[in-house]
């Protein structure tokens, strides 16, 4: 099929496309693996043009400021990386922390009237519908309100179920995309994390993850390696916002059949694929298995919690002798951001045989010096992502904490006793100062 004749004039050059941006305009960017940096580069290529142009990024990894050059942008990020984590610690880019999320709405702070949408998508099919490929992220409903579509196209993007389209109706101006999305720099574990990985992880799969049970996977370090330990389960299912590695297998084998799902039953229902090898997305290409959906449904708590044994696996920066979990800050240091994690966590709460549960290594090295993981009190600035009365579990390579039903005793006894043995002392006597308990 010749996709070009069928957009027409709607195609063409990248520079042509974003001339449709102003100064004063409000540009939304799809997010973060579905960054479309074709389109990027050609709006930041017209800097010297504009004005007081603000750039709506979620987790951003295009450069929209630069020390070295002066731009007209201004942008706001909910969710920091590692290209732009030193700019939201200067205030340069606006830090918006959501965790609030429903299929009907943009996020608060995001929302209102938004002038140009820039996104990715793969060529139509031969009823005019592109796909999102990899990742829908917040880009359905953000194309539904935007004034203007603008659009790349990619010809190696994936196609699902779901919610994974836009007519080419619906889209403004198109152009060929010149440099591939997904570009999500992951640096490689050394051999302490792999260790550490492969424990946390087992004991996951062997003490905590049921047959049938329906599972979410975090994207990070430690949790999104779980898929790989899940062969021997039978009949999972998955209701995630992001689709991690192993996932794909796991369907395949049919050890993922989503037969006892309450909803979307026999299907994987994701946002997103993220960090997936070049295999694992040729599996779920095409396949009815899996579907994507808008960030906004797919983490929303008001369908979440009609699932039921929802199992939700999620990792933290740090944890507090109480429970009260960090993921998004190191003391007021903004690392990363909220995402679904505390909708999942709250979501498994209330779902009828569900668990919550946090991964994190019990200690890691800062240039050269250990550091604990399990803190006495969270420092100052400290944002508390997950409450302690929202985490059942807590799994570090050391063992597994019970939390649930636990009181602040038993939760510090709990949680030292997964705490690496070089801090095990120190805690007690901060146990003892912070609350009163000796052990």
């Amino acid at each position: 099929m010749n996709w070009q004749a069928m957009v027409g004039e709607k195609l063409v050059s990248p520079a042509e496309a974003v001339n449709v941006v102003q100064s004063g305009h409000r540009v939304n960017v799809a997010p973060f693996t579905t960054t479309p940096f074709t389109l990027c580069q050609a709006l930041y290529d017209r800097r010297s043009e504009l004005e007081n142009v603000r750039i709506d990024h979620s987790a951003g990894l295009f450069a929209w400021m630069r020390a070295d050059e002066e731009t007209p942008f201004q942008s706001r990020d909910n969710y920091a990386t590692p290209l732009n984590r030193d700019l939201v610690n200067s205030g340069v880019v606006d830090y918006l922390p959501i965790g609030r999320w429903r299929e009907d709405e943009v996020p608060a702070g995001f929302d209102g009237e938004i002038d140009i949408f820039m996104v990715p998508l793969s060529p139509p099919d031969p009823h005019g519908y592109c796909s999102f490929g990899p990742g829908v992220w917040l880009s359905k409903r953000v194309a539904g309100i935007a004034k203007t579509v603008v659009a790349e196209i990619h010809e190696n993007f994936i196609r699902t179920g779901g919610d994974n389209y836009l007519h080419i109706s619906q889209i403004d101006r198109i152009c060929i995309g010149q440099q591939p999305t997904g570009n999500l720099p992951i640096p490689p574990r050394t051999e302490e994390e792999t260790m550490v990985t492969e424990v946390i992880c087992s004991l996951v799969a062997s003490e905590i993850v049921r047959d049938r049970d329906t599972v979410q996977i975090g994207v990070g370090t430690v949790s999104a390696a779980l898929g790989i330990y899940l062969g021997d389960k039978h009949d999972l299912g998955v209701q995630t916002e992001l689709i991690t590695g192993g996932i794909a297998q796991l369907v395949r084998d049919g050890v993922v059949t989503g037969k006892y799902k309450t909803l979307h039953r026999e299907k994987v229902v994701g946002s997103a694929c993220v960090a997936l090898p070049e295999e694992d997305l040729k599996l779920i290409d095409g396949n009815p298995a899996f579907e994507l959906y808008d960030f906004g449904y797919t983490d929303d708590i008001r369908m979440l919690i009609r699932h039921t044994n929802l199992v939700a696996v999620n990792n933290a920066l740090m944890i507090d002798l109480t429970g009260q979990v960090c993921s998004e800050t190191i003391g007021s240091r903004i690392w990363t951001g909220v995402g679904g994690q505390t909708a999942f966590m709250i979501a498994a709460q209330y779902s009828q045989g569900g668990r919550s549960v946090i991964v994190c290594p019990s200690s890691h090295l800062i240039e050269g010096t250990r550091r604990t993981r399990i803190v006495g009190a969270l420092p100052e600035g400290a944002a508390v992502t997950v409450p302690r009365t929202l985490v059942d579990y807590v799994v570090t390579e050391n063992g597994i904490a019970t939390l649930r039903g636990k009181t602040i005793r038993e939760r510090v006894g709990e949680l030292i006793g997964v705490a690496h043995s070089d801090f095990q002392g120190e805690l007690r006597a901060e146990a003892n100062r912070l609350y009163g308990i000796s052990l």
